[in-house]
């Protein structure tokens, strides 16, 4: 089972965050996660808000 951590990773890694990537971060965080997914969430957060890491989200929007 993927895990929030996971995503992240890939994420980070990427510098991009797909649409499905964030489709897949709302349905894991409904279930339960423990510490250290919490933590790479966060860190994702601050990623997106400083902009290190893309969301494929936010440029469609922008073009619209």
């Amino acid at each position: 089972m993927t895990r929030i951590r996971d995503v992240v990773q890939k994420a980070l890694a990427t510098g991009y965050l797909t649409v499905e990537a964030e489709n897949q971060l709302r349905q894991l965080l409904t279930t339960r996660y423990d510490l250290e997914d919490f933590n790479a969430f966060m860190i994702l957060q601050e990623a997106a808000m400083t902009g290190k890491v893309k969301q494929e989200s936010r440029e469609q929007c922008s073009v619209k």
